[in-house]
């Protein structure tokens, strides 16, 4: 799934805005896409780089979910709510879009 097929899915939803709200927090921020649900983020990734998204996560079904080789901690976030998916074909565009919904929930 390219970046414009992502960003549509992740529109998709009811009630999901999207913005870029860290422009100026750290390095690179400007170029952080967020979609939120109402006032809570689910999803975020880089723009630029497009090699990985950030999405909410269920506690009970964190570490299960980190053993797919795809998928993993996230940068600088909590460990307890958050994972990183790998945006480069080691999680199917079918898993992927099921962790979104799940995320987006």
């Amino acid at each position: 799934m390219d970046i414009e097929e992502f960003r549509t899915f992740c529109l998709s939803f009811p009630n999901t805005h999207e913005g870029m709200p860290f422009q100026g927090f750290f390095k690179n921020s400007r170029s952080i896409l967020v979609f939120y649900v109402g006032k809570k983020m689910f999803c975020f990734f880089d723009i630029d780089q497009f090699d990985y998204c950030t999405l909410k996560c269920d506690p009970a079904f964190t570490e299960e979910r980190r053993q797919h080789d795809g998928i993993q901690k996230p940068f600088n976030l909590s460990e307890k709510h958050w994972i990183s998916v790998a945006l480069d074909g080691k999680v199917s565009d079918e898993m992927l879009k099921d962790l979104v919904k799940k995320s987006y929930t």
